[in-house]
C-alpha cells in the first residue's frame, strides 16, 4: 500500500483493562464516522495491516480491541500510533463535495486579481473555523505564507479538483 493513498483517522490510546482493550481516537467528522470502516492500518516504519475486533462506543469514548492481540502489554507497544485506511475505503462523494486530503498540493489563485498565493501545504483547524495553509511556490506573487479560512462562497470561491485549482477571494496584503 502507497503512503500516499493513506488516510488517517484515528490514534490507539491507552490500554484499558488487562485483555488488550485499547481507547480509539477518532479523527473522522463527526467521530462516529470510525465505527463505518473495519480495514485499518498501523504505520510504524511499516505499514502494519490489522483486523478490529470490534469498536464499542460508551459515552463520548470509543474502545476497541485488535484480534490478535490479548493483553495489555501486547497492546502498549501500539499507544500513540496512528490509524490509516485506504483511500479506496472513503465513501464516494456527490459533485460539488471534496475530501480535504484531496486539497493539498492544489494551487490557490486569487480571483479577482489573478496571482497565484501558492499551493495548499495543509489544514488546520484553529478553533472559529477550518484553515487553508498556503505556501509559497515558485509561481507564487510572493514569499508570504498564508492562512485562509475555508468558508465557502465567502473567501473560497471555487474548487476545480481537475485542474488541482483553488480560486479564493483573499488578496495577497491579508
Amino acid at each position: 500500500m502507497k503512503k500516499n493513498k493513506l488516510i488517517c483517522i484515528g490514534s490507539i490510546g491507552k490500554p484499558r483493562g488487562l485483555k488488550g482493550e485499547f481507547f480509539l481516537n477518532s479523527y473522522c467528522n463527526p467521530p462516529e464516522n470510525i465505527l463505518n470502516y473495519s480495514n485499518f492500518l498501523i504505520e510504524d516504519n511499516k505499514i502494519i495491516n490489522f483486523k478490529i475486533a470490534y469498536i464499542k462506543k460508551v459515552n463520548k469514548k470509543f474502545y476497541s480491541k485488535i484480534n490478535s492481540i490479548n493483553n495489555i502489554d501486547e497492546i502498549k507497544e501500539f499507544t500513540n500510533l496512528k490509524l490509516f485506511i485506504s483511500s479506496e475505503d472513503l465513501p464516494k462523494l456527490s459533485i460539488d463535495e471534496i475530501y480535504w486530503h484531496e486539497l493539498i498540493g492544489m494551487q490557490v489563485k486569487d480571483k479577482n486579481s489573478s496571482d497565484i498565493l501558492g499551493i495548499v501545504r495543509a489544514l488546520n483547524n484553529f478553533g472559529a473555523n477550518d484553515c487553508l495553509v498556503i505556501e509559497p511556490s515558485k509561481n507564487s506573487v510572493d514569499n508570504q505564507e498564508r492562512l485562509i479560512p475555508f468558508i465557502k462562497d465567502i473567501f473560497i470561491k471555487s474548487i476545480d479538483d481537475k485542474k488541482k485549482l483553488i480560486e479564493v477571494e483573499w488578496q495577497k496584503e491579508y
